[in-house]
């Protein structure tokens, strides 16, 4: 019996069907049209890239940092050649359809869809993502080398350097992680001259109760503090040891209750005071151990969390260390910057290198349930290879809604 060469349905265009798998999944069409309908950049004419095409391809670009945008858009598409018949060539847009097509997406439906769907996944199966009943999540803040362009440096500027500049202009961005899984959420991104603190601030709002939040002394104040835990959340922050914590109440576990004040004259007068717990230990025999460790939490119950636990807890705030080095050096790639050359675009990026990452990591968190294990004890890097060698081989996915393979 002879066997009829598939062809696309009447009216579609190539790009509607895109090879994108794992992607595909983690950020199902309805979401991608529903970010577009919220930001008002729904395609209003049959386009070869239209919006939800492109966003693909935005998360796509994070997965393929070293090959050029039309090898990428090649590779989405390859999936496809079996629709267009043997010997058939698949037209893909150049430089120029690539860029016009990010640039009339932007960066907002991006950064929309990153904050609908990039959240915590861990499940009460997961190892490692709980210290009883609470879900842990870290706080830290990290820079990303963006392309050497004009608006770029003007738009984000650049760190100093012993002389002059650095080579690159840079952005900082501040993330929460979920420890067990390894999934950055809340993620903003500012130019370099932002403080990290002015941006942890904006990420608070992704804080909810049942979690227990970790962060370095940097980001301890009144102020932050009591934004944080506004939120729900339980808090377990190093502090600084110029911070005057005098104890108010000995606990049985050896931990202290306390008070922090908005201001010194607060402090001396005694008012506007919040209540803090303050564990103190030391690292005996560690090299390179400070003499004094010193962590405040707003578990006020030494039964709840005991201080020796709390104390070895806190040492799981790397985990986002680990975050950033997957998201820098094995999905970024080591000494490699963002591409895109004007500010909008290194915005979209950014979101689109989040949800790549995203997207890895959940497939690796199913992975992990399948298999009982741990999901710090699989490799990212091997997870990373691996979806860009199949994506060019998963079936064709149309996600410009009603149409169906033939």
């Amino acid at each position: 019996m002879s066997r009829t060469v598939a062809t696309l349905p009447a009216g579609s265009r190539i790009t509607d069907y895109i090879s994108l798998g794992v992607v595909a999944k983690t950020f199902p069409l309805e979401k991608i049209h529903a970010a577009l309908a919220a930001t008002k950049r729904e395609s209003v004419r049959q386009r070869d890239l239209p919006g939800h095409v492109t966003v693909y391809y935005v998360i796509a670009l994070a997965l393929y940092m070293q090959s050029s945008y039309r090898e990428v858009l090649r590779c989405l598409l390859e999936g496809t050649q079996w629709m267009a018949g043997p010997g058939a060539s698949i037209n893909v847009a150049g430089n120029s359809g690539i860029s016009q097509a990010r640039t009339r997406l932007g960066w907002e439906p991006v950064r929309h869809l990153h904050d609908e769907v990039v959240k915590p996944i861990a499940v009460a199966a997961t190892k490692g993502a709980w210290y009883r009943s609470w879900r842990l999540v870290s706080m830290d803040g990290s820079t990303l080398d963006i392309a050497d362009e004009k608006g770029n440096d003007e738009a984000f500027g650049r760190p100093g350097a012993s002389r002059g500049k650095s080579a690159y202009p840079q952005i900082r961005f501040v993330s929460l992680v979920e420890n067990g899984t390894h999934v950055l959420f809340g993620s903003r991104m500012a130019d370099y001259a932002t403080s990290e603190i002015a941006l942890a601030k904006t990420i608070l709002p992704s804080l909810s109760k049942g979690m227990l939040c970790l962060a370095d002394r940097g980001f301890f104040g009144f102020e932050m503090w009591r934004q944080a835990a506004a939120t729900g959340a339980d808090l377990l922050w190093r502090v600084r040891k110029n911070i005057l914590l005098p104890c108010e109440q000995r606990l049985p576990d050896g931990s202290y209750l306390s008070r922090i004040y908005p201001s010194p004259q607060d402090q001396r007068r005694q008012r506007n005071g919040v209540v803090v717990r303050v564990i103190e230990y030391r690292l005996e025999g560690v090299e390179g151990s400070e003499p004094l460790y010193r962590l405040a939490t707003t578990i006020l119950d030494h039964e709840r969390a005991p201080a020796t636990e709390l104390a070895a807890l806190y040492h799981d705030r790397w985990e986002i260390e680990t975050a950033f080095d997957e998201l820098k050096t094995h999905l970024r790639g080591a000494r490699i910057v963002l591409r895109s050359k004007t500010p909008d675009l290194v915005r979209q990026e950014f979101y689109g290198l989040l949800m790549a990452h995203f997207a890895i990591r959940g497939l690796m968190h199913e992975a992990a349930l399948e298999s009982g294990e741990d999901p710090d004890r699989l490799s990212f890097l091997h997870a990373v290879r691996v979806v860009r060698r199949k994506i060019a081989a998963f079936g064709a996915i149309p996600p410009s809604g009603p149409e169906k393979l033939p």
